[in-house]
Formats: C-alpha cells, structure tokens, sequence
C-alpha cells in the first residue's frame, strides 16, 4: 500500500469523524472542526495525487479510489449542510445526479476501453464545490453575499461540466 493509496484511505476515514462534528451543533466550534477536519482531508487529495505522478506511484486501487473518496467526501458535506439548513437540497440533489450520471458514464467507456479523463470544466467545478462548502461550513455572516454567489457557480459549473462531458464523450454512447 503506497502513500497516495493511504492518504486516500485516510481521506474515507476522515469523512465519518467530519459529519459528526459538522452535524454536533451542540459541541462549542463544531463548525470549525469540522471545517479544519474537511479542509485537511481535501488536501489529502491533492497530495495524493502529486505524489502518485511525481513518484509513477498510479495504481489501479488509486485510480478508482481516489475519485470516489472525493465524491464522498463531498456529498457527504452537502447532504450534512442540508440537515443544518445552508444549502437547499435541490443544488445537492442536482450535483449528485451529475456525480452518478458522470460515474456511470465512465463505466460504459471503461467497459469499451476508454478512459474519461477529468476535463478542465471538471476539475475547476470540484474546486468551486470545495470553496463552496467551506464557506456554508464556516457561516460567516459578512460572506454571506459571496458564499451565495460561489453556491451559485457551483450549481453552473455543474451543468456545464456534465454538458462537457456528455458532448466530447457522446461516440462512448455509440
């Protein structure tokens, strides 16, 4: 098991002990633990994979970890900020329907022997939804107007990131 696998790994573990502060509002700055907790494990993924690239540490575990461990992190924040009333649910429902639309499509071209990299609208969508929930986790009043205007280009980059992806991989459909 090589380091990027294991700060994957960590990354799944650090989700259950993230929604349990996020959702202990009765624990004193449950917010900013889990806010601290949630921001690490993001880092996680980013360091795990430089290190993946930079070491030729790339594995099959990894390739197919590493997406789901941020999807799961993710969702699990957005679905824990709907129970604490920050997000509607309807952006939640609508940036998990892309997640499994995405994850289903890049199943059908895996079983075709095509791999769907991430794209650029992709990737600058899950670093939006990243910002996004670190301001609904921190709830700070005077970012209000701003945290509802990252909310709002989270819910775009999301549409136009599945549309990306669906128009540049729509032959794996074929």
């Amino acid at each position: 098991m090589n380091i990027p696998n294991q700060l994957t790994i960590l990354r799944i573990i650090m989700i259950p002990i993230f929604v349990f502060f996020l959702l202990m509002t009765k624990i004193p700055y449950h917010n900013w633990i889990a806010f601290t907790i949630f921001i690490i494990a993001s880092l996680t993924d980013l360091l795990d994979g430089i290190i993946a690239r930079k070491y030729n540490l790339v594995t099959n575990f990894g390739k197919f970890m590493d997406p789901l461990a941020d999807k799961l992190l993710v969702c699990s924040a957005l679905i824990g900020l709907i129970e604490i009333g920050r997000i509607p649910a309807w952006i939640v429902i609508l940036i998990i329907t892309r997640e499994f639309i995405i994850s289903g499509f890049r199943l059908i071209a895996a079983d075709k022997g095509v791999v769907i990299a991430a794209s650029f609208w992709g990737k600058l969508k899950t670093t939006v939804q990243i910002v996004m929930v670190c301001m609904l986790i921190a709830n700070l009043n005077f970012l209000r107007i701003l945290t509802e205007i990252v909310m709002w280009a989270a819910v775009i980059l999301t549409v136009v990131s599945l549309i990306d992806y669906l128009v540049k991989n729509r032959n794996v459909m074929k």
